[in-house]
């Protein structure tokens, strides 16, 4: 049987376990369709190969199986960029591939012809160009294999049009099985008793937790072991959700005092980077464990007293079960006193937050928008948060009851990431309810996705707190130039919720704040993507922020 490349491509990714790609059509990777037509293989094809990008990273993310995103030449490779950079900083698995002029016209300026592995080589695990089309399964694996080994992340593939459309023998090609493994690294025991013997003389401790508590499936161990070590959890990135709400040991409010007064961090899969104050939110007398898949990540910034490299629910593991030996039996109530001052703290913040909640500020105070959104999301509901001041704002009220429910942009925090996450959640999880949050400035810039949710029939509910600005950069430009100097950051009060219908969805304006939550099950009962326009108040003089960080 004689297959062309792509078919080649295509049987080897669906031996890597891809059943959906993302894609904009292409001449250079037309092939990779065919093949997929032959695999069973979905084909989803978005309107900006950014969008491709970005929801082959959210695929990643939701599944643990990395997301693939096929790019045409030139302007398809150079549209993605910002996607994968987004999947890099954030430490998710995904493949791009992308297409290239035919291999017999290199360098002689073919259509769309340019250094692409090159420009992916700073931001992906592993950048290369396959030459051969007998061994184009053989790449594929390989970007597998790079992109899930030790941390996880993109790796980009280049195939000339050549190498894509040659026929060969499929009898005659190999087809790589178990390209990768999928054993968990543990711990070393030393290092694991070390920490142990530090948690048993800690008073004031606290655990910090990222990502990869989710990214490695960790979130009921990490659960086991604040309880037996008895130890308050903040959370930050995909680890929200990874700890019930109501969860005696979880809090939310506190976490810079609880950083500024602890004796001994417990930082799991979260780097100290700008979130932590570069390892300074700690302070300088305190003891850090900290845990992460790369050896590389351990001690940036600020040194690790105990550091073990590792799958963290592995690790995490080893450190519950030698806890009975070394910090006294389970179930005892070691921090109680610690705790309970954090829990005081919290209530008093909730409380001096509660007049917002109920406000009836015109426009809606985003604080009464939040209450409203948290009335409406319940456990069967993955939130993304794509924008700025509404996000940070919103994600202080509304609960995440479950692991895998909220996905944001993380480190890079790139706008645009809303609508191809959400496409990629309610392919990979259809019995799920799938709200983004946006931003009405970052709506402007994949929006337009609602069209491809629409041509695939995607009911995602999509919320729009409008102040008519890019409102994070715009308040501390005031506060720093003056009103009559900002520029660049003011929008219009546009009508999204038209936008949408106009593409063939359901959109719906509100701006009395009662009206939030039937508008947004009205847009449920529609079983159309669709898109609730609230118009928020720019800037209450009562609203606690957090300025944000760099």
């Amino acid at each position: 049987m004689i297959g062309q490349g792509g078919q080649l491509i295509a049987r080897q990714l669906k031996r890597e376990g891809v059943d959906t790609i993302f894609t904009l059509c292409g001449g250079h990777v037309f092939a990779i369709y065919d093949g997929c037509i032959d695999e069973g293989i979905r084909v989803i094809d978005v309107r900006h190969e950014q969008a491709a990008a970005h929801a082959a990273d959210a695929w990643g993310r939701i599944t643990g199986v990395p997301g693939v995103a096929v790019v045409t030449a030139g302007p398809g490779v150079t549209d993605a960029v910002t996607g994968v950079a987004n999947a890099w900083r954030a430490s998710s698995p995904m493949i791009c591939i992308g297409g290239q002029g035919p291999f017999s016209m290199f360098k002689k300026g073919a259509l769309q012809e340019m250094d692409h592995v090159a420009l992916m080589n700073p931001i992906t695990k592993w950048s290369d160009r396959c030459f051969e089309t007998r061994r184009l399964p053989e790449y594929v694996a390989m970007a597998f294999r790079h992109a899930v080994s030790g941390r996880p992340g993109p790796a980009f593939l280049e195939i000339p049009l050549d190498v894509m459309i040659n026929g060969m023998d499929i009898n005659e090609v190999e087809f790589p099985t178990h390209s990768y493994s999928r054993a968990k690294a543990y711990g070393d025991p030393e290092y694991v008793e070390l920490a142990v013997k530090m948690l048993q003389t800690a008073q004031k401790p606290v655990v910090m937790a990222g990502s990869s508590v989710w990214l490695h499936r960790a979130q009921d161990v990490l659960r086991r072991f604040v309880e037996e070590a008895d130890i308050p959890v903040y959370l930050n990135g995909m680890g929200r959700g990874c700890m019930p709400p109501d969860h005696p040991n979880f809090l939310r409010h506190t976490r810079s005092f609880a950083l500024d007064q602890c004796d001994v961090a417990v930082v799991l899969g979260t780097p100290l980077d700008f979130r932590l104050g570069y390892g300074k939110s700690i302070p300088e007398n305190a003891k850090i464990i900290q845990i992460d898949i790369d050896p590389l990540d351990i001690g940036v910034n600020r040194g690790a007293d105990v550091g073990i490299s590792g799958d963290v629910g592995a690790i995490l593991n080893q450190i519950v079960k030698a806890l009975p030996e070394i910090a006294g039996p389970r179930g005892e109530r070691l921090h109680t006193d610690w705790i309970e001052e954090l829990r005081n703290m919290e209530n008093k913040s909730l409380e001096r937050l509660a007049p917002q909640l109920i406000s009836d500020l015109e426009p809606i105070h985003p604080n009464r928008f939040s209450a409203e959104l948290k009335k409406f999301v319940d456990g069967n509901t993955i939130v993304i948060g794509d924008g700025g001041d509404i996000v940070a704002i919103a994600s202080k009220v509304l609960d995440v009851d479950l692991p895998g429910n909220w996905m944001d942009p993380g480190p890079l925090g790139c706008l645009g990431v809303g609508m191809p996450f959400a496409l990629a959640a309610k392919l990979a999880r259809p019995e799920k309810r799938v709200m983004v949050l946006f931003g009405d400035g970052s709506f402007g810039l994949t929006g337009f996705e609602f069209d491809t949710a629409i041509r695939f029939n995607l009911p995602i509910i999509a919320i729009v707190g409008n102040d008519s600005a890019w409102g994070q950069m715009r308040k501390p430009q005031v506060a720093t130039y003056g009103e009559e100097r900002a520029i660049a950051t003011a929008l219009a009060p546009t009508r999204y919720d038209k936008v949408v219908e106009a593409l063939g969805g359901h959109g719906e304006l509100v701006t009395d704040p009662k009206e939030i939550v039937p508008a947004l099950e009205r847009a449920e009962a529609s079983g159309k993507p669709a898109c609730v326009n609230v118009m928020i108040h720019p800037d209450p003089p009562d609203l606690m922020r957090n300025p944000p960080k760099y």
